[in-house]
């Protein structure tokens, strides 16, 4: 049930005020519940002493096509022998919070929907749409006849519900900004605060953070009615509970938790069976009933063997499979092993098991904050409508206790920089990082681990069964994009998962 501050009449106001549960001394339960301060006695949602609103009760609800994963502890890292010998997963006991996850993998029509509003936006700058399309061209192999898939998978509508892959990092973090703005634009037009704009063209269309700073109008139905005597109506807030937070790609703990699904493994919190897979047992194949033997999954069985034997295929995949294929794992998550491996948050440091919190860990933090004008207003947005950011600067940083600059990506990861004490900041001034791990000057040698390479996770259509371990990881450019890899979504969960 949806309960929002637009819908509290005037009359009920008065006779809270009436009963002295509005007014002051009026008594009430805790603060984001009764109907008066416990802080200073005066009453919420009352016009007669300033109408300080606060929504009288909250129940989250996810955003579309999401699910949620209750929180808590676990040991992330390698499960079994580490047959590649890159040491890059020890295992470390962390906790992730809870948090929603797209039960799959973002598919082709997805994506092409994402594509037809960019053209139908942004007409006069064509570049935003050649930046946001896949490559097709991923599909492509020197000694394989694969160009039939470069032409349809991605188009076709018989592909509509498989996974969308050629995407690079950078183009699926632009497809969670835009499924964040579409998403809240539809609940504003739910609420009868806004109503539908085809026409949005250019920077006039609805960007969440523009609107919440006062940069998008759109088109008005109703804005909610004001308690403030001073004003009739107001326009919604984040306090209003109706716009979500943002959509974005689960880190990689996140990701890696969501995928063993410890919730179904589990007695009184203790861990009966340390998962190898995202479902129970040491093999691949189905142990129940009339499905005992097939396939949990979509892989590469062997040198050779893509989809199984004709007249028993199998996990029938010759390339990947509907994304709603084979059995959700204990979180209700479909293909978190197989089909197509996925992006994550993270920046790679091989050392991450050495380097992050145990608390919520994530390599990649470069801490922003929004442009403002010289007399503190938000800047104007930009081409795109969206609010502009920059990093923060040394000067703002300057005595935090928890950070003291704006980067950390290359925070006490074995590189250079991070070989001097980085909280000593006398001692590394003018040290700065190179963003390429172990290089110390021109023509040394250095690896492939830079700035720009991010963690991606699951095993693929294309990978034999080692890489189906959540545990397992590798990493590429943010900018490259393959034939096996996807990617989904995830959002914070907001409070607690079972209202405590």
């Amino acid at each position: 049930m949806k309960v929002k501050l637009k819908f509290f009449p005037l009359v009920f106001i008065s006779l809270l005020i009436v009963n002295g549960c509005g007014s002051i001394g009026g008594g009430g339960d805790a603060a984001t519940s009764g109907s008066s301060s416990q802080t200073t006695g005066w009453g919420y949602n009352n016009p007669d002493n300033g109408g300080f609103e606060v929504l009288p009760d909250y129940s989250e609800q996810p955003g579309p096509g999401l699910v949620a994963i209750e929180g808590g502890t676990y040991t992330m890292g390698q499960t079994e022998q580490d047959v590649t010998y890159d040491w890059n997963n020890i295992p470390r006991r962390v906790t992730v919070a809870s948090f929603y996850m797209d039960q799959t993998e973002v598919r082709n029509v997805d994506y092409r929907e994402y594509l037809h509003w960019i053209r139908r936006v942004f007409i006069d700058y064509p570049e935003v749409y050649r930046n946001a399309v896949p490559d097709s061209l991923v599909w492509r192999s020197a000694l394989a006849f694969n160009e039939p898939y470069v032409e349809y998978y991605f188009r076709h509508p018989a592909y509509n519900e498989y996974p969308v892959v050629g995407v690079n990092w950078l183009q699926a973090n632009d497809y969670c900004i835009w499924r964040t703005d579409r998403v809240n634009e539809m609940r504003l037009i739910e609420e009868g605060i806004l109503d539908m704009d085809p026409n949005q063209i250019g920077r006039e269309n609805f960007n969440t953070g523009a609107y919440l700073a006062g940069q998008y109008e759109g088109l008005v139905r109703e804005n909610l009615p004001s308690l403030d005597p001073n004003q009739e109506t107001r326009r919604v807030t984040m306090a209003d509970g109706i716009l979500l937070p943002k959509y974005r790609l689960p880190t990689e703990a996140e990701w890696e938790y969501a995928a063993v699904a410890l919730i179904g493994n589990t007695y009184d919190e203790r861990v009966y069976e340390r998962r190898l897979y995202p479902w129970d047992g040491h093999n691949v194949r189905n142990s129940v009933g009339k499905d005992r033997g097939v396939m949990m999954a979509n892989f590469k069985r062997g040198r050779g063997d893509y989809m199984g034997t004709a007249g028993d295929l199998n996990d029938n995949g010759a390339i990947t499979v509907p994304v709603s294929s084979f059995w959700p794992n204990d979180f209700g998550l479909y293909c978190m092993a197989g089909n197509v491996n996925e992006w994550v948050l993270d920046v790679y440091r091989p050392s991450s098991f050495e380097d992050v919190s145990d608390f919520r860990p994530f390599r990649g933090n470069v801490f922003e904050t929004t442009v403002t004008n010289e007399d503190g207003s938000v800047a104007a947005k930009d081409s795109l409508g969206r609010l502009k950011t920059r990093p923060i600067t040394d000067e703002e940083a300057a005595g935090r206790k928890n950070y003291q600059k704006a980067d950390y990506i290359n925070y006490k990861d074995g590189d250079l920089n991070s070989r001097v004490d980085y909280d000593n900041q006398e001692a590394s001034k003018g040290m700065a990082s190179t963003g390429e791990m172990y290089s110390q000057k021109e023509g040394d040698m250095s690896s492939l681990v830079t700035d720009k390479v991010r963690v991606y996770k699951g095993g693929s259509w294309k990978d034999r069964v080692y890489w189906l371990n959540p545990a397992t990881r590798r990493f590429m450019d943010q900018e490259e994009a393959t034939d096996d890899i996807g990617f989904r979504c995830a959002m914070i969960m907001v409070g607690s998962p079972s209202g405590r």
